[in-house]
């Protein structure tokens, strides 16, 4: 009987199967990897549906990576929900980094199925890992790749979303790259959804069709993240960055929220900007649109965005689509400290839940209940502070305060948070009332720092409780 990779082949002969396998083989082998780019002769994928696809390769106890953000192949998740079900399968581990949709195999329903272990954490996943159903691994965005180039975890399925293949066979991976690029070198069985609808980008994004098992054809409407209305404080914020820490010739990373999209709104009037980021949205746009972004100083990949991933609406789908200006790379490329910062001016702007007196920066959870991730921040707070022309920028932004009116400058970090910048790490801290420059600084002057640009109503409180840890007044000398 032909293997299931054989199966999936439609060889013009036993031989050219036989090659496909071979070939297969090798590439998964020790620590040669499967490059998704060159054509493999002789081997094509099937075309099948959604239930035929996973029928045939959906199995219990497998280990199966998803496609995250606008890319979410949502279609291929309802099929291996269901067939999953059918088939009575068991101990199915899934992984991803942020995913958009239902997320159907959270529900409570089929647990002891699905197993979810989120890199890094959506609104979908939230409510099953605080109830024990799925999972959360605390892990920088640049060594995601490294859990399956490493062999660390080994992938039985991968599950993705392309383009239909060009005249020559290679899809792209539209508007996610990072870490599924890993993941499709070292999985045993790929199956895409083939989605007309998704962007063609360039840089790493390219797969060749013959590296695929199964096409699932089905265009579907990517998932959108409008930008969010950006509140005064925000605006306030981002006039603080754009105005005081934004130098023209500044390479830039943005991290996902308002207050980095209301940093870019405030950066029209700026000059030879450039982009190296984990990823970008919408407000990248406008600024290509006005020139001040021109990425012309920049030392890696010169002339062009640098991004992993893009989210946002189709403003900025339209604009990454087919555009030499843009180029998708692999995460372990674009989040590796020792190539940011040999960009001009690295300024990482990101933002985060809650910074306590002494500068441990909470931006994974509220509490023990985790919110969203590792993520990229230290890399690239990292990759600004050792900018190799000493101009480089870590910022930390958020407001100083919630909509409750509780402070988020406190004297401790609350019970079961984690800390993903730690205070040796932290340089710039913003809010809508100042700037507060902690790098070098001792206890007694971060405290002293923090507490003239936390929210006026609880600074008093604020410089007791500093007194009270510290044992001494806060000051700035």
């Amino acid at each position: 009987m032909l293997s299931a990779t054989c199966r999936a082949v439609r060889p013009s002969s036993i031989a050219a199967c036989r090659l496909a396998v071979v070939k297969r083989a090798y590439y998964l082998s020790g620590e040669i990897h499967h490059e998704p780019f060159h054509p493999i002769p002789g081997r094509n994928p099937e075309w099948l549906n959604g239930q035929q696809a996973f029928e045939r390769h959906l199995d219990s106890a497998q280990h199966i990576f998803i496609h995250g953000g606008a890319a979410t192949p949502n279609h291929l998740i309802d099929n291996m929900v269901n067939v999953a079900q059918e088939k009575k399968l068991k101990d199915i581990k899934l992984m991803h980094i942020h995913t958009e949709g239902p997320a159907k195999y959270n529900e409570p329903e089929y647990e002891g199925i699905f197993r979810s272990n989120s890199l890094f954490t959506s609104s979908n996943c939230r409510k099953a890992i605080q109830d024990g159903r799925a999972d959360f691994t605390p892990i920088f965005l640049s060594e995601i790749p490294l859990l399956f180039r490493r062999n660390h975890i080994k992938l039985d399925m991968a599950l993705i979303m392309v383009t239909p293949p060009d005249r020559h066979g290679f899809c792209s991976l539209g508007p996610s790259v990072d870490c599924t690029r890993a993941a499709i070198q070292n999985a045993r069985v790929i199956i895409a959804q083939v989605n007309p609808k998704s962007p063609r980008t360039r840089g790493d994004a390219y797969i060749h069709s013959s590296h695929v098992d199964c096409f699932v054809h089905m265009p579907e409407n990517l998932q959108e993240m409008p930008a969010r209305s950006i509140d005064e404080a925000e605006v306030a914020i981002g006039k603080q960055i754009a105005q005081n820490l934004v130098e023209n010739g500044a390479t830039l990373q943005m991290g996902i929220g308002s207050i980095p999209d209301a940093v870019l709104a405030e950066l029209g009037s700026h000059k030879d900007l450039g982009v190296h980021s984990e990823m970008f949205s919408d407000g990248i746009v406008d600024l290509t649109q006005t020139g001040a972004i021109t990425n012309a100083r920049k030392k890696i990949k010169p002339g062009k965005i640098v991004s992993g991933f893009v989210i946002g609406s189709n403003k900025v789908f339209n604009f990454i689509n087919d555009n030499p200006f843009v180029e998708l790379c692999d995460i372990q490329f674009t989040n590796r400290t020792a190539i940011i910062c040999e960009n001009p001016q690295v300024t990482a702007i990101n933002s985060c839940i809650e910074v306590d007196l002494t500068g441990q920066v909470v931006s994974d959870s509220i509490g023990p209940r985790i919110y969203s991730g590792v993520g990229g921040q230290i890399d690239f707070i990292r990759g600004a502070a050792l900018c190799t022309d000493g101009r480089g920028k870590p910022i930390i932004a958020l407001q100083s305060a919630t909509k409750k009116g509780v402070s988020k400058i406190t004297p401790f970090i609350k019970e079961g948070a984690g800390v993903v910048t730690t205070r040796a790490h932290v340089h710039y801290i913003v809010t809508e009332h100042g700037i507060a420059q902690l790098w070098g600084k001792n206890l007694r002057q971060r405290a002293y720092h923090l507490i003239q640009i936390a929210h006026p109503d609880h600074r008093k409180s604020l410089e007791e409780a500093a007194f009270k840890r510290l044992k001494c007044m806060p000051s700035p000398d």
